[in-house]
């Protein structure tokens, strides 16, 4: 016989009591879209103080896990306590995830103050999972100080980390290319701090001066770069000094407020339009009507954009002058 599965009631109490178990299982309430995740949330709106989220991000092989093991060991000597939130990518086709063990960050797995969570990215653009913007909020009702957010790194349409992160770091190596791809990307919009990692690697310093020159031809205005060596623990006090500091101008003059709120709506809109495509696929799947619609399309008989037009208005349905025009 199963057991009785607690209600978002009783999870909700055992998140705010610190139970790592109700913790673990509100997560995946959310994580997989339970009707009882908005009721979940209601009964921890106000409770705890915001999480500060640091988002890791950058091209594979950089160093990421390791170097964000290094900053849970700073923060942790600081005496916060810590999330890590570490996105994986799903399969388009199979819509599994590839959740790694994170080996790399084995020496925090025993410290109760430390809370590691993978999750799939589901397809998402960006790299994050629909639901990390929820999660911290359950890790900052459960008391977590700092949370970090590492993306599944595919070096390309990383923006979406900005969508959520208080701090952004983007991790970069010397003598990769990394920083012209990043710049070809869009990459050198979003980051806060830049991190050059496995500094002991021949290159660092010229690959420091391109980094330069490429943030001096963006938007932003310039960042600091600061070297680092995850494995040795070199810099990366400095990379977490940083870090602390950029959340502080962001309390003093407003923006981290701002920044937050942004991103609260921004997570609005981009969940609405997430269910609203899932249901407007299930609509259409259900439907003999509509599938015999997409058929005269697929076979040249009818222009896509009237097809467009004739799906919203038996789905959602929409009027003709609330159809936006394309042209």
């Amino acid at each position: 016989m199963s057991a009785r599965r607690a209600s978002p009631a009783e999870l909700a109490e055992g998140v705010l009591a610190g139970d790592v178990l109700s913790l673990a299982r509100a997560i995946s309430m959310l994580e997989d879209g339970d009707r009882g995740g908005p009721e979940l949330l209601r009964a921890l709106r106000g409770s705890g103080a915001p999480v500060h989220a640091v988002g890791v991000t950058g091209p594979p092989g950089v160093g990421k896990s390791t170097l964000i093991s290094a900053l849970v060991g700073e923060a942790r000597a600081g005496g916060l306590s810590v999330g890590v939130v570490a996105v994986d990518p799903t399969s388009p086709f199979s819509e599994g995830a590839v959740l790694g063990d994170r080996v790399r960050l084995a020496e925090h797995f025993l410290d109760p103050d430390v809370f590691i969570r993978s999750m799939g990215s589901r397809g998402r653009a960006g790299g994050l999972a629909e639901s990390t913007l929820q999660t911290l909020v359950l890790l900052g009702a459960a008391g977590k100080d700092v949370v970090f957010l590492e993306t599944v790194g595919s070096g390309q349409g990383e923006v979406g980390v900005l969508s959520i992160a208080d701090t952004v770091v983007l991790v970069l190596m010397p003598g990769s290319g990394d920083s012209v791809q990043a710049l070809k990307a869009g990459i050198m919009e979003i980051p806060d701090l830049i991190a050059l990692n496995k500094r002991d690697l021949p290159g660092v310093e010229r690959s420091a001066r391109e980094l330069r020159q490429v943030l001096s031809l963006g938007p932003g205005g310039p960042r600091a770069i600061l070297k680092t060596d995850a494995r040795a623990r070199e810099g990366t006090g400095e990379l977490w000094l940083a870090i602390e500091q950029h959340r502080a101008r962001g309390e003093s003059d407003g923006s981290l407020a701002r920044r937050r709120g942004d991103n609260l709506v921004a997570e609005v809109l981009a969940v609405a339009s997430t269910r609203a495509r899932r249901y407007l696929e299930n609509a259409v799947a259900s439907d003999p009507e509509l599938e015999a619609l997409l058929a005269e399309v697929r076979l040249g008989r009818l222009d896509p954009l009237s097809g467009v037009e004739e799906i919203l208005r038996k789905v959602f349905p929409i009027a003709d002058q609330d159809i936006p025009d394309t042209g």
